[in-house]
């Protein structure tokens, strides 16, 4: 008897605990990973109105003379289907009713949409989440939780390689840090 609780007990932490964070590089196939080591270092640096690469072209700006891995669509297969937790920033494209954000593109870094280069698309997650958050600045990190699929998805803003429809989001707090 005290075998299956101790049993039980586990099991219910291991359901409530939370899934390992998965590193944007980890999204990329090793060759494309390899070549982005190997160039060299882009400024991402200023905000809209002071940076010298800033076009209104949001997420599908690009700058000439740059590497083809910037502009990369090649996935991880082993990813798809794959539940995962990344962090990142959040790119709204739509609200509800009550305000809250159901889709957005998650980018690895803050301001990606006003700088050039942006992300390429397997540096980009389109996510679903039909509950909605409240985001009240787009510069604070969020945690978002799903099963990733490589969906190639072309927009406006962005070409995005995955998509993720999201169990949860919620913000990253100073104890994740």
């Amino acid at each position: 008897m005290r075998y299956l609780l101790l049993s039980l007990l586990l099991s219910c932490a291991l359901v409530h605990a939370e899934l390992a964070e998965t590193d944007w590089l980890d999204l990329m196939p090793e060759a494309d990973r390899k070549a982005l080591e190997e160039m060299p270092e882009i400024s991402h640096e200023g905000g809209e109105q002071d940076s010298q690469f800033y076009s209104p072209g949001g997420l599908k700006q690009q700058e000439k003379g740059l590497p083809a891995v910037m502009y990369s669509s090649k996935t991880v297969a082993a990813l798809n289907g794959k539940e995962i937790r990344l962090g990142g920033y959040p790119v709204p494209l739509e609200t509800n009713n009550a305000g809250r954000t159901t889709l957005f593109f998650l980018v690895p870094y803050p301001g990606a949409c006003i700088h050039v280069p942006p992300p390429p698309p397997n540096q980009l997650v389109l996510v679903r989440y039909p509950k909605g958050i409240e985001l009240a600045d787009i510069y604070q990190p969020l945690w978002v939780t799903g099963a990733l699929k490589i969906e190639q998805v072309n927009n406006e803003l962005a070409d995005a390689a995955y998509a993720l429809d999201a169990k949860g989001v919620r913000m990253v707090e100073d104890a994740d840090l």
